[in-house]
């Protein structure tokens, strides 16, 4: 590589006439030898001199540059110390070595500033730097005191360092977000069924007194709320007011509990809430979308939806059963028109399916079949919560296979496609997660409460998780989706075992309706001594699950934990989960197992503690009583993250 002085000596002289020299010294040399030689040690002579004078002009010139900064370093220095803002001299360590009169007055302690220094000296930050001392806030700016090139005579770099005063600013922006306004939805959830349960003179001091309760609510956080039906109002306040309630987790939920004045039933509200936008429009599609939430968990909630962002506080009480038969008629006349619109119809539930999950799809397959459709319900593999039924399904002569492998999904999936899920309506819950991107066409039926993940593009949702499990919902769509649905024996089988596993034998979560479903599958051939077999265990599994039980552990607050001792399936650790709710004093149970790719929990509880909104902390789902979740973390990191998840429900209950 060529040197940069000669470079710059090059550039520094007529680049043509050395390359005449040049030449004529190379012809010279080729006509005399010795008038040649003399020619080029004369021209090595003359760049020799262009060197050192080009040489010379460059150290005069850097002499003249080091007068000038030290100049110009004098002039600033003498400015910098009058400046109205702290100014200091700061080392690349992080030490300050000098600064001026105002940082003095401004900082009178220097152990804070030092620390704040020295932080920002660390973090080599070149854009601004925001700290607080005291009420105050602030922001430090640096630049470099002298030129980069110049090395200081101790080898350490030194910047000037200006710090504003930020405060006005921030206790402005403060207000002002403060101040934004929020938008809320309040609805009664059982308004008509306490007004019933209550004789005739008590109903209008019933209204009277969720109204009155309301407004001193709305009072005491400086709101404004109307009434714009009976069971519903609409609320506006500050973002200020909505902190304060969610600190105190939305207690207007137990204030309008504990009303006691003649209903037999306890109100319960449902409460959906939009912030984080200056715009109402977009406030009021937040709060839509966080009192539809709201609704689809059960109601007796308050969901918060800040942009992307959602919160949810409440959720103490059993959904409430709504006894008309309306919408499910409605609903059902819907899936028909969806369903004979189609060119085929896939059905699917959630990965490792149980009972309720294979009983609904096959219930679901029935009722596309006898709408002259072809359907395949989607069953990645078996697993033993479900294998008694599918090997009875087998065995049946009378039953097409009406399942299809994932693997050969793809090839009966067109533009008409309809896909039916039941049991889940979270995309990643699903057997075939993917499935839903492919399909414009879906159909979500569901029990569990609702979770933030959500298929968002179904046609039509029928969520409703009063109902005791979706075997009950499909059983009721059977009823009015045609004329007369030829339900088989071993259908109706499936369904009512998935209604009797969820509900424990007919004791959890049971209602009118979920007795008169397990009627009309009696009247279709359901044998229950059939059903109760399907539930049995071999001596394998009986060992398992008492050794479960055996090693539980019972905390303080009557939550019992057991770990499953080796791989486990969901029938066994639900199992295991109810018959710990047998034990005295256990209020609600987690029975945690490995699978073959990740760490399962099912959990339990009499009613007392909602074990929902404990496993949803875990990514999981489910209703108070009857929950679960999948994770795929080690088995003692689920285990740990169990168990923080039950302190804060307690802690979060005690505020």
């Amino acid at each position: 590589m060529f040197d940069k002085k000669f470079y710059k000596l090059i550039s520094s002289v007529s680049l043509l006439n050395v390359i005449l020299s040049a030449v004529l010294t190379i012809t010279v040399l080729y006509y005399n030898i010795y008038i040649g030689f003399a020619s080029m040690v004369l021209l090595i002579y003359i760049l020799y001199l262009e060197y050192k004078g080009e040489k010379k002009k460059r150290t005069e010139f850097d002499k003249y540059i080091e007068r000038l900064f030290f100049s110009v370093d004098k002039a600033s220095g003498n400015v910098l110390s009058l400046l109205p803002i702290p100014v200091a001299l700061m080392s690349d360590e992080g030490n300050i070595v000098w600064y001026n009169s105002c940082f003095a007055q401004n900082f009178e302690d220097k152990k804070d500033i030092n620390n704040v220094i020295l932080k920002y000296a660390k973090s080599k930050k070149d854009d601004k730097y925001h700290f607080k001392i005291g009420n105050k806030y602030y922001y430090m700016m640096s630049i470099l005191s002298q030129p980069k090139r110049k090395k200081s005579k101790d080898n350490h770099t030194y910047y000037n360092i200006f710090i504003f005063d930020e405060t006005d600013y921030m206790e402005i922006s403060k207000k002002l977000i403060n101040s934004q306004p929020v938008l809320g939805y309040i609805l009664v959830d059982n308004y008509e069924e306490a007004l019933q349960s209550a004789d005739d003179l008590n109903r209008p001091v019933i209204a009277a007194e969720i109204e009155r309760r309301l407004n001193i609510w709305a009072q005491s956080m400086n709101a404004y709320i109307i009434k714009y039906a009976n069971d519903r109002y609409i609320f506006v306040t500050q973002e200020s007011d909505l902190n304060n309630l969610e600190e105190n987790r939305f207690e207007i939920l137990d204030f309008i509990r504990d009303i006691n004045v003649g209903n037999k039933i306890p109100i319960t509200l449902s409460i959906g809430v939009g912030a984080d936008s200056p715009e109402f429009s977009k406030l009021n599609e937040y709060a839509t979308s966080a009192i539809d939430l709201a609704l689809g968990r059960g109601g007796d909630q308050a969901v918060v939806k800040k942009g992307e962002k959602i919160l949810i506080y409440g959720g103490k009480t059993q959904a409430v059963e709504k006894r008309t038969k309306v919408k499910a008629r409605v609903v059902s006349h819907a899936i028909r028109e969806l369903i004979e619109e189609s060119s085929n119809v896939l059905v699917m539930g959630h990965n490792f399916m149980d009972f309720d999950s294979l009983g609904a799809a096959i219930g679901m397959y029935r009722c596309a079949v006898s709408l002259g459709k072809e359907a395949k319900i989607i069953l990645d593999k078996s697993n033993p919560a479900i294998e008694t039924l599918l090997e009875k399904i087998e065995r049946d002569e009378e039953y097409a296979n009406p399942f299809i492998d994932v693997s050969n999904v793809k090839s009966v999936v067109n533009q008409k496609t309809l896909l039916i899920v039941v049991d889940a309506h979270r995309p990643s819950y699903l057997t075939y997660p993917e499935l839903v991107n492919l399909v414009e066409r879906i159909i979500v039926i569901d029990h569990h409460r609702r979770g933030k993940e959500f298929i968002d593009k179904a046609l039509l949702v029928y969520l409703e998780p009063y109902a005791s499990s979706t075997c009950e919902l499909v059983t009721e769509i059977s009823q009015y989706i045609k004329d007369k649905v030829d339900l088989k024996p071993i259908e109706a089988e499936a369904l009512l075992a998935g209604i009797t596993v969820d509900t424990k034998n007919f004791t959890f979560r049971t209602g009118v309706r979920t007795f008169e479903a397990a009627s009309y599958l009696r009247r279709k051939g359901a044998d229950t001594i059939s059903v109760k077999m399907l539930f049995q265990n071999d001596l394998k599994s009986y060992i398992i699950k008492s050794t479960i039980v055996k090693n539980a552990e019972i905390t303080k607050e009557g939550i019992a934990i057991a770990v499953s001792p080796e791989e486990t399936d969901n029938v066994i650790a639900a199992q295991a989960a109810d018959e710990l709710l047998n034990i005295k004093g256990v209020q609600a149970s987690f029975v945690v197992f490995k699978r073959h790719d990740d760490v399962a929990i099912s959990g339990r509880s009499i009613g007392d503690i909602n074990v929902q909104v404990i496993l949803e902390k875990l990514g999981g789902g489910g209703h108070l009583t009857v929950a679960g979740a999948q994770v795929k973390k080690p088995l003692q990191n689920v285990i740990d993250d169990l168990k923080k998840a039950i302190d804060e429900y307690f802690k979060e209950g005690e505020l």
